[in-house]
């Protein structure tokens, strides 16, 4: 019988709410991932959840997930390290946001439209803001806060379309297409996204209980995310799990904003029978 773990954080070391029935149906159990007291060869596979303190500690996450090992853990430690850095945008061959890559060091360019910055090395839009021109300032200011802790920052224009559609993510278990979510826009409002409170919080909109709901795709989107997750595939083999987010482009074409193969909200409670999918996926590992 294989011996299953879900690695999660210290601050929900039971779990999320969303992974419990999933968790339930391959009788998997929740353990700390940087818990120096689990014994992680005692399992057959581990599967990586809610270790949403990642970012804060990102090479030990890194060593971590080596010490597990491409064959046990999922997704597999080279696919963990490719998404933990969003530079990865600037390396798909898929049509993604455009992005322009601050280095620590680089100084902060001129720009004459509205614009967004956020760390390579992040989540929750935790250190993401969005300026008009009048604020560069205030936009150079966030890039030398996120340069002073050795991070990297992405430079990216504020694509209205987002302010109509939000963003749809496309989510896959096992190769195949599980459903699609609907987030409502993060960034509303000019400036720093403001967190919520406690260690580790995410920005304060993203814990709105109506900020994503069960979505549709448009053929244009759908055919986006596979596209995605053919690359991607193809570059660390296939995934357990992964969601590829979208938005509007520049055109109104779809491009993507993220992609999420570490520890994304998958939202197994909004859709039925999602839970069940996860679970058949994990199995057929």
């Amino acid at each position: 019988m294989t011996s299953i773990a879900f690695a999660t954080c210290s601050a929900h070391p039971a779990g999320i709410d969303d992974d419990q029935l999933a968790a339930e149906l391959v009788g998997a159990e929740f353990r700390v991932w940087d818990d120096e007291g689990v014994d992680w060869d005692a399992y057959d596979l581990v599967v990586v959840r809610s270790v949403w303190d990642y970012t804060t500690k990102l090479e030990t996450f890194l060593a971590w997930a080596d010490a597990v090992g491409h064959e046990r853990l999922r997704n597999t430690p080279e696919l963990l390290r490719f998404n933990s850095d969003k530079r990865y945008l600037t390396q798909l061959d898929a049509p993604t946001v455009p992005t322009m890559l601050l280095e620590p060091g680089d100084p902060m360019p001129g720009y004459d439209t509205e614009i967004v910055i956020k760390p390579t090395i992040s989540a929750g839009a935790r250190d993401t803001g969005r300026f008009m021109p009048a604020a560069a300032r205030d936009a150079a200011a966030l890039v030398e806060r996120i340069h002073g802790t050795g991070r990297a920052a992405l430079m990216q224009p504020y694509l209205p379309g987002v302010d109509i559609d939000g963003e749809r993510a496309v989510v896959f278990f096992g190769g195949e297409i599980s459903h699609v979510l609907h987030k409502r826009p993060v960034l509303r409002d000019p400036g720093v996204a403001p967190l919520a409170t406690g260690a580790h919080s995410p920005a304060a909109i993203m814990l709105e209980p109506d900020l994503v709901v069960v979505g549709t795709a448009s053929p244009e989107q759908l055919e986006l995310a596979q596209r995605v997750h053919a690359e991607i595939t193809a570059r660390f083999g296939e995934p357990l799990f992964a969601r590829v987010d979208m938005v509007p482009g520049p055109d109104g074409a779809p491009v993507v904003i993220e992609i999420e193969a570490i520890e994304p909200m998958l939202y197994l409670e909004l859709t039925p029978g999602a839970a069940e999918r996860f679970a058949a996926a994990v199995r057929a590992l």
